[in-house]
């Protein structure tokens, strides 16, 4: 892991764009922030219970055929077109930009993810670990207006208009404006991660860019400042 210390801040764990893993098919490129499918290191087996971030993009008409899934959280954020789905549980749903998805697999579940739109979509693939096995399927979708500040996605009790999944895990987005500067922080007993899905922006003097991703411990994380063209980003608060 690439680690870097800040003025006033314990040591981040810094997880470069350019060194994620790369899957790159006929119709899908995917970019992996930890060990996914063929792609191994033990450095980078996730971070506390959150297993996977995949940012995919999947090109129009194609997509993932019916596999099965268990005992994972699996979380879909769209950033851009559409995405089908169908599972085993007896849900179809179209997801599109600015939706969430929640999935709990549990005992086991079937499920498809397909682009029929007519242009490539977008979208951030999160697993994360169930706070406990063999726990009924289950499945939320819902749409959210992602403003400069964070909106809400995920909170233990779904409290609001938020999702809920099998791990008392929070999770926001923001969109800030050009030279905004957007405070973090995680209470005690909890592990933090950011992840910028787009723009770029700078932590700590540390420039941030596109796919860069990083983790903290519980407490404030030095304030996160847009750059010229603002930006889009993930907070987790995971338990």
């Amino acid at each position: 892991m690439t680690s870097l210390t800040s003025p006033g801040s314990d040591t981040l764990v810094f997880r470069p764009a350019a060194e994620r893993f790369h899957s790159r098919l006929d119709w899908l490129d995917s970019w992996h922030s930890f060990s996914f499918s063929n792609h191994y290191d033990p450095a980078w087996m996730g971070f506390g219970p959150l297993r996977v971030i995949n940012d995919d993009t999947i090109a129009a008409g194609k997509g993932f055929g019916l596999h099965p899934h268990r005992d994972m959280e699996i979380v879909t954020v769209m950033v851009e077109g559409q995405l089908n789905h169908r599972d085993s549980m007896g849900h179809t749903a179209v997801l599109r930009e600015g939706e969430v998805q929640v999935m709990s697999a549990g005992t086991g579940v079937v499920h498809s993810e397909m682009n029929l739109g007519e242009r490539p979509c977008r979208l951030l693939q999160i697993w994360i670990e169930p706070a406990r096995r063999a726990l009924p399927p289950a499945y939320g979708q819902k749409s959210f207006r992602i403003g400069a500040g964070w909106t809400p996605l995920l909170t233990p009790d779904a409290a609001g208009d938020t999702l809920a999944i099998q791990r008392p895990v929070q999770l926001w987005r923001a969109r800030p404006r050009p030279g905004d500067a957007l405070e973090a922080a995680i209470g005690p007993g909890s592990q933090g991660w950011l992840q910028l899905i787009d723009g770029r922006g700078e932590i700590a003097g540390r420039p941030l860019q596109r796919g860069d991703g990083i983790g903290f411990e519980a407490g404030a994380l030095p304030p996160f400042v847009a750059g010229p063209e603002g930006a889009d980003l993930l907070l987790f608060a995971l338990r």
